[in-house]
């Protein structure tokens, strides 16, 4: 079963509402579901101007989220994937309900979840909150009411402000971190953890193109995008403008609750460092890899530990850190490898787009960083960086910081603009290797500009987004006024290189998934959300919900959207050279491999067979026997041997990933085993410390009973003893034991007199004056 409830979770914690248990509410379709009705609201003009909005999210689990805009609520949706079939979706009814306990005064038109699925973002163009899903709640009107905060009001919220807000982003390595891209060209990250007004991190963007007007209208920023898990990629941030440019922030971390990262990849970029940046004849190539060192050592302090690398350390925790004298450089624009001189004027901009640029996408791929810039015009510019990022500050502009009483770093603010000199177009017979830790911004290789061929009344004015395909990072979703497209990549050159595949460049495909134009305009519902769904059977779905509240679901297919296309060129065209094996199909048709359908030999009458061969009748008879022989074991046989190298070369690459599959088995097995028998020694020790502490709770010492009032005035009197000196005390019980020695000698009748120096020695003691008299005398 696909189906999967969170009830230990819900039982771990109280405040959380479980998944609701499968025989008390309904499961209908999700298409279907109550949620997904017909809004009553007003129609709106198909011509009137309005925001792209996705009001879906996906907690990467069982649980979807939709954000009405009419009631001001967010609904919480159980699903079950692939039930009862793989082509369906399965909803609970109802729905669970969240009222926030503030509501937002502004049009929220994008909602998104975090890591863990604690908290939804609610964002606008006029400001952004955050709903704590499983914190504190009460039960108000059937729903439940979470705790919701605002984010940066003094700085976004303001009256007489006009700031606005143009990208929000939760990042990926933190689950309490937004980054926001704002108007004011300031990118600003937030620790919710900590601070909901003051920014942990603040960078002020000065883009400085050469011959452009340094007016600061000139340039805006438009979207951001965080890098992956990919080398410096994990630590930058790209960042689009209006007029197409990309920049790049690195190095960027959260602060805060200390995010953790893999230690393989900050090992490899350690090791880089030191060999192409440190061994290098350039001194701006050392001077470079020589900071980055240190913040990499600084960051990680673990790194420059040798013995860590014996151990079993699989992630590392990064600390706050800045140079104190020099800020980051934002790296850029970001220019394609050109092939002549006429080809540097459009170094970052394909001549096929038109207006301006609306939204930016980084796609990791394997081993390729793909990077997807949306224009208005309906066209979508892919581009593959062709080396990989580096770190670049700019000395002499310190940053300011923000530290607490222990000299830690909370905070810090910065301006950022480009190197000077560092912008250059790079050439085709340029190598790559020769820029290494130089500071020049990474080149693009340009894959592919498609074009989405949007309605001409919104083509001028077209706001796009992307998205991600979860089960197959090679396929980008888009959403826009006319529906929704998917771009499948064929050719990724980092990827098939490392694979071993020499394939030409492909083109991507663009497939049209949902439409909502009728002919030239588009329709008076358009797409108000949309997610991307997978499970771990390799199933995917698309869901879309319109304006009027109507429900869409799609299932994906993804086996075959990578395989190479298989083009028959034979009777179409004269081939002049012999056909190679590579041109050969590779699986034999199925009806080959039944074999024939006919009857080898027909059936005749009596009298036909009596004819003899010497006749006309027999020697047309013996003809079609030969023709139909040799259509039906002759052709066959010889196209059998003609596949017979091809079908083993098969067979043997089968058998090799048989072994190789069994040999992954047998080592899965073996891990397998170590597993079960840590596992048992955990156990055990489990139950000897469960023996000690029942043992340890049975001593007398845990079951103390209180003093009575009578101890207590006797712990009393001893304590006053405690501050006696040490000294006095030896003194007096010397004294005591001289006078109970001259008693015991006059009970027996053998009592001399003391003399005057005893008496002397025995009042020098300081407390036989304070004894009893008895004892005196």
């Amino acid at each position: 079963m696909r189906f999967s409830v969170d009830l230990q979770e819900a039982e771990a914690d109280p405040g959380r509402s479980p998944t609701p248990k499968r025989d008390e509410v309904e499961w209908v379709p999700l298409q279907n579901h109550p949620v997904f009705s017909s809004a009553t609201g007003p129609v709106r003009d198909p011509t009137t101007a309005r925001p792209l909005r996705n009001l879906l999210a996906w907690d990467g689990a069982s649980r979807l989220y939709f954000w009405d805009s009419d009631e001001l609520c967010l609904n919480r949706i159980s699903i079950c994937l692939g039930e009862p079939d793989q082509t369906s979706v399965l909803a609970a009814s109802p729905s669970k309900v969240l009222q926030a306990d503030v509501n937002p005064d502004f049009a929220v038109q994008k909602i998104s979840i975090n890591r863990n699925g604690s908290a939804l973002l609610l964002s606008g163009s006029g400001g952004l909150c955050v709903m704590y899903l499983y914190g504190r709640t009460s039960n108000k009107d059937n729903a439940t009411i979470c705790r919701t905060v605002t984010v940066g009001s003094p700085i976004y919220l303001s009256g007489s402000n006009i700031i606005r807000i143009l990208q929000v982003s939760w990042h990926p390595n933190s689950d309490t971190h937004l980054g926001i891209l704002s108007s004011d060209s300031v990118f600003r990250i937030f620790d919710l953890s900590s601070d909901l007004i003051q920014p942990e991190q603040e960078y002020y963007l000065q883009p400085v193109q050469p011959g452009r007007s340094r007016n600061a209208t000139s340039i805006c920023p438009v979207d951001f995008s965080f890098g992956s898990d990919h080398l410096w990629d994990s630590f930058s941030v790209f960042i689009l403008f209006n007029d197409g440019s990309v920049y790049i922030l690195c190095p960027i971390i959260p602060f805060g609750r200390l995010p953790c990262y893999k230690w393989e990849s900050i090992v490899e970029i350690y090791n880089d460092a030191q060999t192409f940046g440190l061994k290098s004849a350039n001194s701006a190539a050392v001077s470079n890899s020589n900071l980055a060192i240190s913040w990499l050592e600084a960051t990680f302090p673990a790194i420059t530990d040798q013995e860590s690398e014996g151990s079993d350390l699989y992630v590392l925790r990064a600390h706050p850190y800045a140079l104190f004298d020099a800020s980051l450089s934002l790296q850029g624009p970001l220019r394609k490898v050109c092939r002549d001189e006429d080809e540097e004027g459009s170094a970052f901009r394909g001549a096929e787009c038109e207006g301006g640029a609306v939204s930016f996408l980084y796609n990791l791929v394997v081993k390729d960083s793909i990077l997807v810039t949306a224009w208005s015009g309906g066209q979508l510019q892919i581009d593959a960086l062709a080396d990989e990022i580096q770190p670049v500050w700019n000395a002499g502009s310190p940053p300011r910081l923000r530290v607490d009483s222990n000299d830690h770093i909370r905070g810090l603010a910065m301006i950022c603009e480009p190197t000077p000199g560092k912008v250059s177009p790079v050439k085709l017979n340029q190598p790559l290797g020769s820029t290494l830790w130089l500071g020049h911004p990474p080149p693009l290789l340009r894959l592919a500009i498609v074009d989405l061929a949007l309605p001409r009344k919104t083509k001028g004015s077209s706001l796009i987004m992307m998205f991600i395909d979860p089960l197959m990072p090679e396929r980008i979703f888009t959403l826009h006024d006319g529906g929704i497209d998917s771009i499948v990549l064929h050719y990724l050159p980092f990827t098939n290189q490392i694979s071993g595949k020499n394939e030409t460049m492909r083109t991507p495909s663009v497939h049209p998934v949902l439409s909502t134009c009728q002919g030239e305009i588009s329709s008076q519902s358009p797409l108000s959300g949309f997610v991307s769904l997978s499970d771990s059977f390799g199933c995917s779905w698309i869901v879309g919900v319109t304006g009027s509240r109507e429900c869409i679901v799609l299932e994906m297919k993804t086996w075959n959207l990578l395989l190479p296309l298989q083009v028959d060129m034979e009777g179409k065209s004269l081939r002049l050279e012999e056909p190679k094996e590579k041109d050969m199909p590779d699986m034999i048709s199925k009806e080959l491999l039944v074999g024939p359908k006919v009857v080898l030999v027909p059936q005749t009458s009596p009298n036909v067979r009596s004819v003899s061969a010497d006749s006309i009748e027999g020697r047309s008879m013996l003809h079609d026997y030969f023709k139909l022989f040799h259509e039906n074991y002759v052709e066959v046989y010889f196209e059998l041997k003609h596949h017979e190298p091809l079908l083993k070369k098969i067979i043997n690459d089968q058998h090799a990933r048989l072994g190789d599959a069994q040999q992954k088995l047998l080592q899965v097995e073996e891990k397998q085993l170590k597993l079960e028998n840590r596992i048992d020694s955990a156990i055990q020790l489990h139950n000897v410390l469960e023996e000690r502490l029942k043992r340890l709770r049975k001593l007398p010492g845990p079951h103390k009973k209180p003093l009575s009032r009578a101890e207590q005035e006797f712990k009393s009197e001893l304590d006053l003893f405690s501050g006696v000196e040490l000294d006095a005390l030896h003194s007096s019980v010397n004294a005591l034991t001289a006078r109970l020695r001259r008693h015991a000698q006059f009970a027996k009748g053998q009592y001399s007199k003391p003399t005057k120096a005893d008496i002397k020695e025995e009042r020098s003691c300081g407390r036989i004056s304070s004894l009893p008299a008895e004892i005196l005398t």
